[in-house]
């Protein structure tokens, strides 16, 4: 019930949202065609002012000729959309006028605003806001509403030029027919405010200067483009604002939210009436439900619920009620009892991929050291060093020997031991003796086992990051021991050493860049605590200038023992 009053008002309140788009739409397309009228309006009076300016005034030489006959026929021309053009010295005098040239004797035209603004921003063109034209004596009495476009321009007299200001008065008629003929419903209208909120149109101008009607332009002149709702004299209104650029004028179109949401009414009522008569007939649906279904069903929600909880047990599961719902309970528990076996495999599988993914990164073997390897052994060859070449062929044997181990990973400690001592056999032949090293192992310990390849890695990065600025007096220390239950095997150099953030950074997950092998130290503790668990792994200590030691940890157990505790799968 509460879920279909919830839709009925939520229908309701989107009949009002839809109506209220399609108004900020259609108080959209208003104020663009407006927008545009006023445009081409605005912009006659500039090609207006344009003309007499360029084709009259530049092309006259006051003191040889008159602007009166040009600016007579460009007025005759225009005469529908002109009330009046004027030219004014810079100290207010009549130089030419159409069609009424003797000033008012009251009017200083000095203090006008649209004279001012002329002559202080002479590189502007100014419009004014409408108002009765009132300079010229007129022996008809008329009196105009004009929109005056003023602009300061270069006179010519015997050669020299000095500044006026020219005047062009356009029929206020032409922005009252833009903005009558638009159609914002009952009760909407447009009006036109300029930059500070001064109104320029309103379909209601004669009662705004007579103070019995008032508007919100002062804070509509604060609004961005675009629609905006506010309430002005308790009433709720959608206003849409343009603003035209060059003038800095502001169209606005205004409806009322009342006007809007009244035409939905009895739309509304119905959606609350269909909604009503819903919630009753459900009650009596959910009544019937309830003894049929739903004790049912809240059983064996609970049932899953224990399964969400982790509980497994496919014999907890509630099955009964209904056909549909027994059902339902017996395909519960066949799904979780193919879950679990599905989960077993998962788990399973997931560690046997882990394990063949870190094995195989393990396994490689550079290209780089192999190809300088054989360089050295033609490099002794030639050179007739061929007891040399035989130890080096010898321990490049032995290191492919033990690397392939018959495909086992679990080897030894002390054939993991003799294949880091090849290694170290070719990379002192390599490096000219530029290090020492020593292996000291414990019996014990080399008869415990350790995956293969995790201590030749730490060796060679001893050698290329540690051994590689030394000069005859690297060092690098291997050793295996036992610590009750636990192995050791550390490998330690006397090499520049890291700062102790960057040597946490190399656990990260990033594999070694530039000289090294690119088995990550990430890797091999990976793999130490995939076979023996998290309580094992590897521990990097350095310190700047002292050295660097790779610890490995690993339980004391021998070849049998491992076999015995992880027996291959059937």
């Amino acid at each position: 019930m509460i879920g279909l009053m919830l839709v009925a008002g939520s229908l309701s309140l989107r009949y009002v949202d839809s109506a209220k788009d399609i108004i900020a739409e259609s108080n959209t397309r208003v104020v663009d065609q407006v927008g545009l009228n006023l445009d081409s309006y605005l912009r006659s009076m500039m090609r207006i002012s344009d003309s007499v300016y360029y084709r009259v005034i530049k092309n006259v030489d006051l003191k040889t000729g008159s602007l009166s006959e040009p600016m007579s026929l460009l007025y005759e021309t225009n005469r529908d959309q002109l009330v009046s053009i004027a030219v004014f010295s810079s100290d207010g005098k009549v130089i030419a006028a159409e069609p009424l040239f003797q000033l008012k004797p009251t009017v200083r035209v000095q203090n006008q605003d649209w004279f001012k603004k002329a002559a202080a921003k002479i590189e502007n063109l100014h419009f004014s806001t409408p108002h009765v034209e009132d300079l010229f004596l007129d022996p008809d009495n008329k009196y105009h509403w004009v929109v005056s476009l003023s602009r300061s321009v270069e006179l010519t007299e015997g050669g020299s030029i000095k500044h006026g200001v020219l005047l062009v008065d356009m029929n206020f008629s032409g922005i009252e027919r833009i903005c009558k003929n638009t159609d914002l419903g009952a009760s909407g209208y447009v009006y036109i405010m300029d930059g500070s909120g001064e109104i320029i149109y309103h379909p209601k101008q004669e009662l705004l200067y007579s103070r019995l009607a008032s508007e919100n332009n002062r804070a509509a002149a604060g609004y961005e483009d675009g629609t905006h709702l506010e309430t002005f004299e308790n009433e709720q209104r959608m206003i849409t604002v343009k603003t035209v650029g060059y003038t800095g004028w502001k169209i606005v179109a205004v409806n009322s939210i009342q006007d809007v949401t009244a035409a939905y009414a009895q739309i509304r009522q119905f959606t609350l009436l269909v909604a009503g008569l819903a919630s009753i007939l459900l009650v009596f649906v959910n009544l019937f439900l309830s003894r049929r279904i739903a004790t049912p069903i809240k059983a064996l929600e609970r049932s899953v619920k224990s399964i969400e909880d982790g509980d497994l047990d496919e014999t907890k599961i509630a099955v009964g009620g209904s056909y549909e719902v027994e059902h339902l309970g017996n395909a519960i528990r066949s799904m979780v009892r193919k879950m679990r076996g599905l989960m077993a495999d998962i788990v399973r599988e997931q560690e046997s991929k882990r394990k063949s993914e870190l094995d195989a990164l393990q396994a490689q073997i550079n290209p780089h050291f192999l190809y300088n390897t054989l360089d050295s052994i033609v490099w002794m060859t030639e050179k007739g060093q061929y007891r040399d070449a035989v130890v080096m062929v010898t321990s490049l044997a032995k290191l492919f020997r033990i690397s392939l181990s018959k495909g086992r990973n679990i080897i030894p400690v002390s054939a993991e031991l003799e294949h880091v001592r090849n290694y170290l056999i070719i990379q002192n032949y390599r490096y000219k003796n530029k290090f020492r090293y020593s292996i000291d192992a414990q019996p014990e310990a080399l008869r415990c086992v350790t995956i293969k390849l995790i201590v030749q890695p730490l060796v060679e990065n001893s050698i290329y990051h540690g051994m590689e600025y030394m000069d005859n007096d690297g060092e690098i220390k291997i050793r295996a021991y036992l610590k009750g239950d636990d192995l050791f095997i550390d490998v330690a150099d006397n090499g520049p050493g890291i700062p102790e953030e960057r040597a946490a950074a190399l656990f990260d997950g990033s594999t070694p860049t530039g000289k090294g092998s690119g088995i990550g130290l990430k890797n091999i503790r990976e793999r130490i605590q995939l076979y023996f668990g998290k309580q094992y792994g590897l521990s990097l200590f350095s310190e700047p200038d002292v050295g660097t030691t790779a610890q490995i940890h690993l339980p004391a157990m021998t070849m049998e023992e491992f076999e015995r505790r992880n027996p291959p799968p059937k």
